[in-house]
């Protein structure tokens, strides 16, 4: 079984998992130097190492490799791609520390439900060295870290592209919710009668009608539809509402899944669909909290002790009926919410320290805190409200921000790639 390296790290060959590396190739008595890139070379060990390493994938896809000589050149220039790469992460100081590497590798095996062990074993079956598999993770995490700083980090996507993007159909097909259907249609043929029509009402009733009574809808489909997807049991696949014919684009959305459509009127007859599954499009509910905080903060002229006696005597005057807004004003070491009042308005929970957010969860609506710690300081804080907020849209404009960025980062990879390909010295003795 070939083990996958990691769904994060950018596969940098032509299909293969693991290669040997430029230091651990073995050396033949007749090695010979191949292509000069800048500061390095590459031998012919390597390149026959990487061509075996593609024919044997190529070969496991049932598909036919091309001539060798066209095969040499293509995965030659891929060897002289990665090795510009890694000498510009060289002369960067990019370096991937052991304890790092180990991480990877670590997480790698577990991708592959393997333990460190069964990993070295699965290695071993593929007839590649532990040591070699390191070394390649190695490799890669330097090329996608010199990606990161030279290519991902020059992205800009604008707030007016996002908008454009949400706007377009494009946008609208790519981010909307899709609908896994099965269908029933009873058929009217063109040109048919009233009564023709009425019966197949009629017949399309009646199938809703035993649907609802519990009747196994794959098999309603495969002895009663007409639809060319009756034999496997109504099965539609995978729709966005834009793709479905009115009116079940618009009523699609708020059908529950495992319902069934009542029979409507097409052209080609009378339609049921069954929604067996959605997915995208989600609506995403985020708990927000309305919650003032007093921050006293222990200092040099302040012990930790004095600190706490100072917070737990606010506390007492808040309780004995003084204005927590104006307290918080004159003694709060907050910046950011003191002249608010020790207001910091509606906030994600999960944007707090734990400390802070485990007090705010037990202490009900209106209630004060008792005084507590956090890595900040110490605080007394008082709930003033919480509500659940639709934050669907802003899910989706993170999404486009996610695709825009990503199609911004395949183009302008490949014009990086192409462009230090023409800055570097190389030469090739093929």
């Amino acid at each position: 079984m070939k083990i996958k390296l990691s769904d994060s790290i950018r596969p940098l060959l032509l299909g293969a998992l693991f290669l040997g590396t430029a230091a651990q190739a073995a050396v033949q008595p007749l090695d010979r130097v191949v292509a000069i890139v800048d500061n390095d070379v590459i031998m012919q060990s390597q390149l026959d190492s990487r061509v075996r390493e593609v024919q044997q994938t190529i070969a496991k896809r049932g598909a036919e490799a091309p001539p060798e000589d066209v095969l040499s050149q293509q995965v030659l220039e891929r060897l002289i791609i990665e090795n510009i790469q890694l000498q510009i992460g060289d002369r960067s100081g990019i370096r991937i520390a052991d304890e790092e590497l180990n991480q990877a590798i670590g997480t790698i095996a577990q991708r592959n439900g393997m333990s460190i062990e069964q990993f070295r074993a699965a290695l071993t079956r593929d007839g590649l060295s532990y040591d070699e598999a390191r070394d390649q993770v190695r490799r890669e995490m330097i090329i996608s870290r010199v990606r990161q700083r030279r290519v991902a980090e020059r992205i800009q996507v604008t707030d007016q592209e996002v908008q454009n993007f949400l706007a377009s159909d494009l946008g609208k097909m790519q981010l909307s919710e899709e609908f896994r259907l099965a269908n029933i249609l009873i058929p009217v043929e063109e040109g048919a009668s009233p009564e023709a029509i009425q019966a197949a009402e009629r017949q399309a009733q009646a199938v809703y009608q035993e649907l609802r009574q519990g009747a196994d809808f794959a098999q309603m489909a495969i002895a009663r539809s007409a639809s060319e997807t009756a034999l496997e049991g109504g099965e539609m696949g995978w729709r966005k509402a834009a793709q479905l014919p009115p009116p079940f684009d618009s009523m699609i959305g708020s059908l529950p899944v495992g319902e069934v459509t009542e029979p409507i009127r097409t052209p080609g007859g009378f339609i049921l669909l069954k929604l067996l599954e959605k997915r995208g499009g989600e609506t995403l509910v985020r708990d927000e909290v309305n919650v003032r905080h007093i921050l006293i903060k222990p200092s040099e002229i302040r012990s930790e002790a004095e600190t706490k006696r100072l917070v737990e005597r606010l506390y007492e005057r808040i309780v004995a009926g003084e204005d927590f807004a104006e307290l918080a004003k004159n003694f709060s070491e907050d910046p950011g919410s003191a002249l608010n009042g020790g207001n910091l308005n509606w906030i994600d929970p999960n944007a707090l320290v734990p400390e802070f957010r485990e007090v705010m969860n037990n202490t009900a609506s209106g209630e004060l805190s008792k005084p507590f710690q956090s890595p900040y300081g110490w605080h007394v804080l008082q709930v003033m409200g919480r509500r659940a907020t639709d934050s669907s849209e802003q899910f989706r404009e993170q999404q486009a921000m996610n695709l825009l960025r990503n199609r911004k980062y395949d183009e302008e990879l490949q014009a990086w790639l192409r462009q230090i390909r023409d800055e570097a010295y190389v030469e090739t003795k093929l």
